[in-house]
């Protein structure tokens, strides 16, 4: 059983900076969670936390039952994967996996039966003679990997191991890592920046703004579900659309955009909903992919015809860029005609999958 719980943990520097704010999680045996969120967030600071790296303020931190906030790092039966691989150049790839065990005071045997073990599920047979400079930057992590494996950790933490490697090359490690995951059953904490790796990878992602959980949840979830503006916001590619205004009554309650340029008419279950709001300000989100081609009939939409002001086509899908009133919109629809700058363009935003958000606090109306 490998399972972490963090208690109303905080990190405060120079006695007023505070990194991470009264924190909670809780991580379970075998499972995989991701901790998400801006440059700055304090999600490699919470990282450095449970591994021992990084003293506590206040909280507590346990690993299966045991408080370990004075444990030493080497004493909490973890093992962590740094950004830059932290590889020694003048070791081979073998020396490198065993060093660990022989400061240990491993036997050679286990020491080689350990190697060769990691190295077989991270494919690294035919790299173990060489040294860091002879390998890619994808090799490099796996021997970064297979260092942390070969350790038997109750627990293996990753700090963005992946930004360091060009786009193809994260897909693929992305894969391995997950592959990993399952056929190890470990329990492992990842950190990043990248929402597609947070949403690919997490079986648990945990969304962190200036040291604050903003929301823990499965990343459908997450994705279809989020809590507050933020979390909309910076979970999804493109980006989710942002539209402020006010909610109004004339017998039936509409939305009005705070240019006074767009007024759209709610759904029956979202006037219920938003009853409350009459009067009041609020923010509708509307994600790229529920905006489109207004030949692709939908019942429940609003129409607006909009000049187009950049076109990214992807392939499978376009990327349009336009103005909706004042408000810079995106949609993503799926290719099926060549579409061009300043083309004037009908689209459908798709009423039944509008967020609607607290004008003042953010949080999603639910």
């Amino acid at each position: 059983m490998a399972e972490v719980r963090l208690k109303d943990v905080s990190k405060i520097y120079d006695g007023k900076v505070k990194a991470i704010d009264s924190v909670s999680i809780e991580i379970y045996d075998k499972e995989f969670v991701v901790l998400v969120g801006p440059s700055g967030c304090g999600k490699s600071t919470l990282l450095r936390m449970i591994a021992g790296l990084e003293s506590i303020s206040d909280g507590d931190i346990y690993i299966d039952d045991n408080l370990v906030n004075e444990l030493s790092p080497k004493d909490r039966d973890i093992a962590m994967v740094f950004q830059n691989y932290a590889l020694y150049p003048h070791m081979t790839v073998y020396e490198n996996m065993a060093f660990g065990l022989k400061i240990r005071k491993f036997k050679k045997e286990e020491i080689k039966k350990r190697v060769e073990h990691a190295s077989d599920i991270l494919d690294l047979e035919e790299l173990l003679h060489r040294k860091p400079k002879a390998l890619s930057g994808g090799q490099r992590q796996r021997v970064a990997i297979g260092r942390a494996i070969v350790r038997k950790p109750k627990i293996f933490l990753f700090d963005e191991p992946l930004s360091n490697l060009d786009a193809k090359l994260r897909v693929q490690m992305r894969t391995e890592i997950s592959k990993l995951h399952h056929r190890l059953g470990a329990t492992i904490v990842y950190v990043t920046h990248d929402q597609i790796e947070a949403m690919t990878m997490g079986d648990k992602i945990v969304v962190l703004k200036d040291g604050i959980i903003n929301q823990i949840s499965a990343p459908m979830n997450l994705y279809n579900h989020p809590a507050n503006k933020f979390v909309a916001g910076f979970i999804g590619s493109p980006a989710m659309n942002f539209i402020r205004g006010k909610i109004i009554s004339d017998s039936e309650l509409f939305f009005v955009s705070t240019d006074n340029l767009i007024k759209i008419a709610l759904l029956t279950e979202q006037q219920e909903i938003l009853k409350k709001y009459t009067n009041e300000e609020v923010t509708i989100g509307i994600r790229p992919e529920n905006i489109i081609p207004s030949k692709l009939i939908n019942e429940n939409s609003y129409k607006i015809t909009t000049t187009l002001d950049v076109v990214e086509p992807m392939g499978n899908e376009t990327i349009i860029y336009f103005k909706m009133g004042e408000n810079k919109m995106i949609a993503r629809i799926q290719s099926g005609e060549v579409l061009r700058v300043n083309q004037s363009f009908e689209l459908l935003i798709n009423l039944e999958y509008l967020h609607f958000f607290d004008g003042k606090t953010e949080k999603v109306i639910e």
